[in-house]
């Protein structure tokens, strides 16, 4: 009984990777090909602020990568502590530039993403690698 309860939590988990990990994954497949559209884009949007330019497109230049690689970790489970704990720090930076931006919509949907992020890296023992076995 005890086994089976904690199968099904475990499952329960490793399912929950799924939508925060199809959700970066799809950013990052969305925007790359539009790489450097993207990257002016977001700069320009921050012109009126007082973070640098380059800094700016040097960011977003490289967001879509990290995006792919958080999306990829993720659904494969491989360091879920550790992944979600950098996409945490990154959410945290997306919500600072968004709350430059005074984009409270983008704010509210950061906030969504980090919690979820935060529940992965709480109950990270549950989220087992997809291909390992269940060793309980």
């Amino acid at each position: 009984m005890v086994k089976e309860i904690i199968h099904r939590r475990e499952m329960a988990f490793t399912l929950a990777r799924l939508p925060i990990g199809f959700s970066f994954l799809g950013h990052g497949i969305v925007r790359l090909p539009k790489l450097t559209a993207f990257a002016e884009g977001m700069a320009q949007a921050f012109d009126m602020t007082w973070l640098p330019y380059f800094l700016v497109r040097a960011f977003a230049s490289v967001l879509p990568f990290v995006e792919l690689l958080l999306g990829l970790t993720i659904l494969l489970g491989l360091w879920v502590r550790f992944t979600s704990a950098f996409g945490v720090l990154l959410i945290c930076l997306l919500i600072f530039g968004s709350s430059l931006l005074e984009n409270w919509d983008a704010v509210s949907i950061q906030l969504f993403y980090g919690l979820y992020l935060t529940g992965l890296y709480l109950f990270h023992d549950y989220n087992s690698n997809i291909f390992s076995i269940n060793k309980h």
